[in-house]
């Protein structure tokens, strides 16, 4: 039976989903970001249970297909921002399109039906607290963020995340409190 997880973004929720099927004895084939697959049908009782719990955690079961879908993109987005690997090329149509073998008319159609923003602000918002983070880091230059985030320059990358933060970059950086949000929350 497969189950649809929302707010599966990195390796720690894998981990938690997978302790709190383990405590209902639920025996798991396969667990990725947003999906969990049980060797055999839970019980619809115990499914309420399990949804109880992941929600307790932050955690929540998608029972539709449109939520489903989203979900899906979600993680395809969070996890090639995770890369550090977009080339300035990178088209997000093309990218989601093939991953999902859906026309991208579609995936946005319901993507911003459904979360109130295009799927094109959701990447860039997705890029932009992968930008706060690694700017915390301080591993890697500003035209390094650039060049691995997939920005065609640094004055780019400053213009947008001066838009979606109201701070340049060097200005995010010299402040005493950073506010990042949660990659499940933005």
């Amino acid at each position: 039976m497969k189950i649809f997880i929302k707010n599966m973004v990195c390796g720690r929720c894998i981990s938690a989903v997978e302790n709190i099927f383990n405590d209902f004895n639920i025996k798991i084939t396969s667990i990725n970001l947003g999906e969990v697959e049980s060797e055999s049908e839970v019980s619809k009782t115990t499914l309420e249970l399990l949804e109880k719990r992941l929600e307790e955690t932050g955690f929540e079961r998608i029972k539709d297909s449109a939520h489903q879908l989203i979900d899906k993109i979600k993680t395809l987005i969070i996890e090639k921002i995770s890369e550090l690997d977009i080339d300035e090329n990178f088209l997000i149509s093309e990218f989601l399109s093939s991953k999902l073998h859906k026309d991208y008319s579609s995936l946005s159609k319901t993507f911003s039906q459904n979360e109130n923003i295009t799927l094109e602000q959701f990447f860039i918002l997705q890029k932009i607290e992968k930008v706060k983070e690694l700017l915390l880091y301080n591993e890697f230059t500003l035209t390094e963020i650039a060049g691995k985030l997939g920005y065609k320059s640094v004055q780019h990358l400053s213009s947008q995340f001066r838009n979606s933060t109201g701070f340049t970059p060097t200005e995010f950086k010299k402040l005493k409190i950073h506010t990042r949000k949660p990659l499940d929350f933005v």
